[in-house]
């Protein structure tokens, strides 16, 4: 993993001018000129749509690198206004949307007791989630369709789209629990928003996944569409809000204002979430770092891959020390958080 070599320095108060910072991307061809390495840009001028199909390797999960492609790219959107009335979101690899946040990190961060970096990995998602928040603010619908596993802070991410369209087959949840922590970029407030309060409890706190009708059921997922026809769905969604799109923006706009979102709450989670992490035990890392490899083999094409693993951990949970296998024990020097 590229972005987990070491703990990340910390987070710089301002861009600085120069070569390094860059300029806004001007009109349709800035905008797809970029030499992106995790994201992959496709235009539709008769419906002004920019569909983004996301492909981070050796995962398909936020990596740093891929957030920071996804800030560079909706800067550019919002540095023309106007430009992009509809926004779509899918991804290259078969059978899996996003596995969500980067555990390989997560795991290097804790163990290296770097509470900083790990508040700035989340502040970075948060960032995310709040632009997607903000869309009709810029005149901009977005549509998202899963067409595959979507873990954790990739459901996160699926939630504040307008429209959420999942295939038949794919599963999602917030397995998070599992390794005793939580969805902290957007998970509580934005489940709450959409399907209420009982079922952002049952979800974040059971762990377990769904099926795309179950998370219909629960209000989360607009459609659901037949696997390998998604794509037309998604093309389906776009044409017919396109004609009505500033009385659909409006009204979005007005439901924001009646069921608000607070960023001042994202960020105040982000906190709990980053320390809580802290407290992770070296159980709960190797069960992160089990899964992270688990996500790779589904990457890489492999007929077992995250959802398995999440479902081995399940049961080993259920189960408790009796079957798993592991024990509680130190890494000595390796750990460097402080011990009470």
């Amino acid at each position: 993993m590229s972005e987990g070599a070491s703990p990340l320095p910390a987070e710089p108060t301002a861009v600085p001018p120069g070569p390094a910072a860059a300029t806004a991307a001007v009109g349709v061809a800035g905008l797809l000129g970029r030499p992106y390495k995790t994201i992959r840009l496709e235009w539709t001028s008769e419906l002004r749509l920019l569909r983004v199909r996301m492909c981070v390797r050796p995962i398909q999960c936020y990596s740093l690198a891929a957030m920071g492609e996804l800030k560079q790219m909706l800067d550019d959107i919002s540095a023309n206004p106007g430009l992009v009335r509809h926004f779509a979101m899918t991804s290259d690899v078969p059978q899996v949307f996003n596995f969500g946040g980067d555990l390989a990190l997560f795991v290097l961060l804790v163990r290296a007791g770097d509470i900083e970096s790990l508040e700035l990995y989340a502040r970075r998602c948060v960032d995310l989630v709040w632009w997607m928040e903000n869309a009709a603010n810029l005149g901009i619908h977005t549509t998202v369709l899963a067409q595959g596993d979507t873990l954790g802070g990739g459901l996160e991410s699926v939630l504040p789209f307008h429209k959420v369209i999942f295939e038949r087959g794919a599963q999602a949840g917030f397995p998070e629990v599992l390794f005793n922590l939580f969805p902290g970029m957007g998970a509580w407030d934005f489940t709450i928003r959409k399907g209420g309060f009982a079922v952002a409890n049952e979800m974040i706190l059971s762990g377990r996944l769904y099926t795309a009708e179950e998370l219909q059921y629960r209000r989360l997922v607009d459609v659901v569409a037949e696997p390998g026809e998604g794509e037309a769905a998604l093309e389906r969604v776009v044409r017919e809000v396109d004609p009505r799109l500033r009385g659909t923006l409006a009204a979005l706009r007005a439901q924001r204002v009646a069921a608000p979102i607070r960023h001042e709450s994202l960020l105040e989670i982000v906190k709990l979430w980053a320390d809580s992490a802290m407290s992770l035990t070296d159980r709960d890392l190797r069960l992160m770092e089990r899964l992270a490899r688990a996500q790779a083999r589904k990457a890489g094409g492999a007929d077992e891959g995250a959802v398995e693993e999440i479902k081995r951990l399940e049961l080993e949970n259920a189960w408790g020390d009796r079957r798993s296998g592991f024990e509680r024990r130190t890494t000595g020097g390796t750990d460097r958080r402080m011990r009470g």
